[in-house]
């Protein structure tokens, strides 16, 4: 294993830091993180320009082809930068459903769309038990027929062109793809600590066509799970992006904040702190880059995945607690940046599968059942 990133690669993480820096100061974060919309069209046609939609988009539907580890590297730096919108719902996970159903129509009509962020899309799988998990799906659909219930906590549906939803064919998982504007479909957006935009999505009387369908029927489940596999890993690589911005600020405030005559970093319990940082940090990017590098190569890669997953919700968050030790009160005022990647972070932790789930898939790998 080679974890050294390529030149295109190391492009890409320097294009999106420099670019990220620019658009995104703590100040325009932390201001769309209050607005109601909490999107910015304008840096999300900026992105689109410089193909982020498109990465796990095949060249011959208008992507570059790129690999998860590609898009772990990118989105490190925008949990770096807090950057909010749709990136990951969209250009991952949905995505990622497409690609894995290619010998459907859908794919082939959406995915250079998505691709070059004139669509946007996102995933309705959560119901009122609150789990990620598709076994604990129970919105019942036939298709075609007509769909009548609700999901919670959408990422982004207000901002969506098109809503991947998961539902309950008889006994197997289905996927319905439509249009976040047909009849009967309403939106009701719920409050979330970390400033994204979460949404209960209700679905009244909706019809749904036999082209609606993504993929054969009772395949649902196996075109789910490594869009969800997918989703973990770019949460996660948010997480990882965001403990090593805490990292950096918590270094440099202990190298000029002088209390009792000197830098505070001259005293051996914030140096300590600091170290721990850096070992949280350091082992749940050393993980997240393994998995990465697995689904890249078409490796079996389910237990990678939920061990970074794992492991990335209580570092980082440690990171994050830790950091608020080091700089004190100042760190859950809204003018620095802490609180709001915290929020970041105590989300990203929760999505797509909390540490609970992931540590049972990998107590199932191995043999523990």
């Amino acid at each position: 294993m080679d974890f050294t990133p390529s030149s295109a690669q190391q492009m890409l993480v320097s294009t999106a830091r420099e670019f990220l820096r620019r658009h995104c100061p703590p100040e325009r974060v932390q201001a769309w993180a209050l607005d109601e919309r909490g999107f910015d069209e304008k840096l999300w046609c900026q992105m689109a320009e410089l193909g982020w939609p498109g990465l796990l988009v095949s060249p011959e539907l208008g992507g570059s082809g790129g690999s998860m580890l590609d898009v772990v590297l990118l989105v490190e730096q925008m949990g770096y930068a807090c950057l909010p919108g749709p990136f990951i719902t969209s250009a991952v996970v949905v995505t990622s459903l497409l690609a894995a159903a290619a010998n459907a129509d859908q794919p082939k009509r959406l995915l250079p769309a998505l691709a070059s962020g004139e669509l946007i899309a996102t995933l309705a799988l959560t119901e009122e038990n609150g789990s990620g998990d598709p076994d604990d799906v129970a919105l019942a659909c036939r298709v075609p027929g007509r769909l009548t219930g609700r999901k919670l906590f959408v990422k982004d549906a207000h901002v969506a062109d098109v809503l991947a939803v998961v539902v309950r064919e008889s006994e197997s998982l289905g996927l319905v793809l439509m249009p976040a504007d047909r009849r009967g479909i309403s939106r009701i957006q719920l409050a979330a600590i970390s400033g994204e935009k979460m949404f209960e999505v209700v679905f009244d009387d909706v019809e749904v066509t036999a082209a609606d369908r993504l993929g054969a029927a009772g395949y649902g489940g196996a075109l789910l799970t490594p869009a969800l596999e997918a989703g973990a890993l770019a949460r996660t690589a948010e997480m990882v992006g965001g403990a090593q911005r805490i990292l950096d600020l918590a270094v440099e405030h202990a190298r000029t904040r002088v209390q009792g005559g000197r830098p505070i970093g001259g005293y051996q319990a914030i140096q300590h702190a600091c170290a721990d940082l850096v070992r949280d940090v350091d082992t749940a990017r050393g993980l997240l880059y393994l998995a990465a590098w697995k689904a890249a190569e078409g490796l079996p890669a389910a237990s990678d995945v939920a061990m970074a997953k794992a492991h990335a919700a209580e570092a980082c968050l440690a990171v994050a607690r830790r950091g608020h030790q080091i700089f004190g009160a100042i760190g859950y005022c809204e003018e620095h940046p802490l609180h709001l990647i915290h929020k970041r972070i105590q989300g990203a932790a929760l999505d797509f599968g909390d540490a609970q789930h992931h540590l049972e898939t990998v107590a199932r790998s191995i043999g523990l059942r």
